[in-house]
């Protein structure tokens, strides 16, 4: 079959999205579709896959998330930003309630980041600190700034659902090496983890500033991830290193995002919805692979705009 897609980005994270409403594909053709269009060694490449969906009685429409290894995602907080911005454009509005996969999360077209960049102001919560309902075995129900004894590692983490699990630790500076570790370590699915969980570390750079980078479930490092930034935001709060209800910069290897978190969970981002460019492919579905590419348009102004972003960071 031949799907309609557009390449997008949510402060680096990358996706192919497709809208999906009229298609009628099964689980298993959706975890293909993922997997042939998210595949870096194929024509497209991604973090994972994202599908525009239907609504319902509350939500004007909806997102599912599928990660690069055809696993499905509870959030993408990074991609929620790009299917907003294809549920407005398809809809003719502006802001709305979009359902995901195991809960509901408030987005609105914002204030440009910088010239030229789409920004889209998107909430979601409540945080959850039952890692028990993970689940996460051989570990306390209640995980903050603490050991997790099952890691192969000492460092003190803290145990946050955005919906989706993080495992999150505040570091001096990151060790990649370290975090992989630890992140193939929840990858593998072991007994006492048998959902796998996002890892990430990160720096507190200033008062009012952190740097994020994550091990992502079903995927591995990843250049961003917005629900580990959320979750990292909310983390900062718990354990007193930056206060809720303070606006954060949150950096990763992608960009950044404004965020700010409260005492109740609720964690807002904003951050870009950048289009790359549209285009179509030949999905092979028996084989989870993608061919006879067709790029019909590049979005070379948004691509520039948030290039100027980037450079700007120090």
């Amino acid at each position: 079959m031949r799907l309609r897609f557009i390449k997008c980005h949510g402060s680096g994270n990358d996706f192919p999205l497709i809208d999906g409403r009229a298609l009628a594909l099964d689980e298993a053709a959706w975890s293909a579709v993922a997997r042939a269009l998210a595949d870096r060694a194929g024509p497209v490449g991604g973090d994972g896959l994202l599908v525009l969906t239907a609504g319902d009685a509350r939500a004007a429409f909806g997102m599912r998330m599928f990660n690069s290894d055809g696993s499905e995602a509870e959030t993408c907080l990074n991609g929620l930003r790009c299917v907003a911005r294809a549920g407005f454009a398809a809809l003719g509005i502006d802001r709305a309630t979009v359902r995901l996969k195991t809960s509901y999360a408030e987005v609105e077209r914002a204030a440009p980041l910088a010239p030229g960049v789409y920004t889209v102001a998107e909430t979601a919560g409540p945080a959850s600190l039952d890692a028990a309902a993970w689940p996460l075995h051989d570990a306390p129900a209640r995980i903050v700034d603490a050991a997790v004894p099952p890691l192969p590692s000492t460092r003190r983490f803290t145990a946050v659902a955005m919906p989706n699990p993080h495992l999150v630790a505040f570091v001096d500076s990151v060790d990649e090496a370290e975090l992989v570790a630890v992140g193939s370590a929840c990858e593998a699915a072991p007994a006492w983890l048998p959902r796998r969980a996002n890892v990430s570390f990160v720096e507190r750079r200033a008062a009012d500033a952190l740097y994020v980078r994550t091990f992502e479930r079903g995927v591995g490092l990843t250049d961003s991830c917005g629900s580990a930034m959320a979750a990292s935001t909310y983390a900062a709060g718990l354990t007193g290193r930056i206060a809720f209800d303070r606006d954060v910069t949150v950096y990763n290897r992608g960009g950044l995002v404004r965020a700010r978190a409260t005492a109740a969970g609720m964690v807002t981002l904003h951050g870009n919805a950048t289009w790359e460019w549209e285009g179509s492919a030949e999905i092979d579905l028996a084989r989870a692979s993608a061919g006879a590419l067709e790029v019909e348009r590049h979005a070379d102004d948004e691509i520039a705009a948030w290039a100027g972003v980037v450079a700007a960071i120090d």
